[in-house]
């Protein structure tokens, strides 16, 4: 089978699309013919190294296709199951070896590109804005990053919750973007400075949570956002990661919190990965939810896929097809 993999860490030029044996379920694995693989900024950490995983390495977090194959005490699906996974490596390939407990089903009415676009940045969404941060009704929050792929979600999920969202956004494209999911305040950062901004949105008083997946450029400022006793929640860090940090600041901008979730610790067991999968895909059935899938990639150009993603290109998800 093709499947592209990186030997050692560093820019898109050590990914290289190989010819390797078709692998084969070992027990509790199944063996999935990939449909789709989603793109995410934890697949460019990874390549770097500021991740580290086993060398040679299949990158890819997240995927959906139909079952091909089981392995012994896999009986949970079947060949020809239509299923989707996140936050298990190597669906940058044909084929990809998933544990049982890690796949869920696809519902007939969502289609295979919209599961693997969706499965993990909606889940992350849905985690973020129901469990991190439990978002009311009147919540203020600032979302960055507001017409990306999780942004996208973010802002969606977070208007079902009730809140009030102040999105930042890039260009006018973008802004239009974040504007059509709901967002009610929008930031062009490049053209003006977002914590004045929010502070004259707020009347002074700040946001009661900041959902930041962009890391060392917007921290700073995102904490100067917060009013007291608010939260920042720092879960990406595509402009790189943030510097070491004195807790006792914390103290004087207002007796404030910071976490830095993820995923997996949200899915820890099988309930709640079913659940949160079950809820963001019901969302997409009833189209209460919308998932913009930007481009699509044949899996030979996956180096492409990075750069565009890295160069925060992105308004939406990216795909890789084989």
């Amino acid at each position: 089978m093709k499947a592209v993999r990186f030997h050692e860490y560093g820019e898109v030029d050590v990914l290289r699309y190989e010819d390797i044996p078709v692998p084969e379920p070992g027990a509790g694995q199944v063996r999935v013919k990939v449909a789709a693989s989603g793109v995410n900024f934890i697949d460019t950490y990874q390549r770097r190294g500021r991740y580290p995983v086993p060398l040679p390495s299949i990158p890819g977090n997240e995927g959906s296709g139909v079952v091909d194959a089981i392995g012994e005490g896999a009986a949970d699906f079947q060949p020809g199951d239509r299923v989707a996974w996140a936050m298990v490596n190597g669906s940058y390939a044909d084929y990809a070896l998933v544990p049982q407990d890690k796949l869920v089903p696809v519902p007939a009415n969502v289609r295979l590109n919209e599961a693997a676009a969706v499965i993990l940045q909606g889940m992350t969404a849905h985690y973020l804005t129901i469990d991190t941060f439990p978002l009311k009704v009147g919540d203020l929050t600032l979302i960055h990053a507001a017409a990306g792929g999780t942004g996208q979600l973010l802002v969606q999920m977070a208007k079902r919750r009730g809140a009030k969202v102040i999105a930042t956004v890039s260009s006018e494209e973008k802004a239009a973007i974040a504007a059509s999911c709901g967002a009610d305040e929008i930031i062009r950062y490049t053209e003006q400075d977002f914590e004045a901004e929010v502070r004259a949105l707020t009347g002074g008083r700040g946001v009661d949570v900041v959902y930041d997946s962009v890391g060392a450029t917007t921290f700073e400022k995102s904490l100067k956002c917060l009013r007291p006793r608010g939260m920042l929640v720092l879960f990406g860090a595509a402009s790189g990661p943030v510097p070491p940090f004195d807790l006792q600041r914390l103290n004087g901008l207002g007796s404030l919190y910071v976490t830095r979730p993820s995923l997996g610790f949200y899915v820890l067991t099988r309930d709640d990965l079913l659940a949160r999968a079950r809820d963001v895909f019901r969302w997409l059935e009833q189209g209460s939810l919308r998932v913009a899938i930007d481009r699509t990639f044949p899996l030979c150009e996956a180096a492409a896929a990075h750069v565009a993603l890295e160069g925060r290109e992105s308004k939406g998800k990216y795909l890789l097809i084989p």
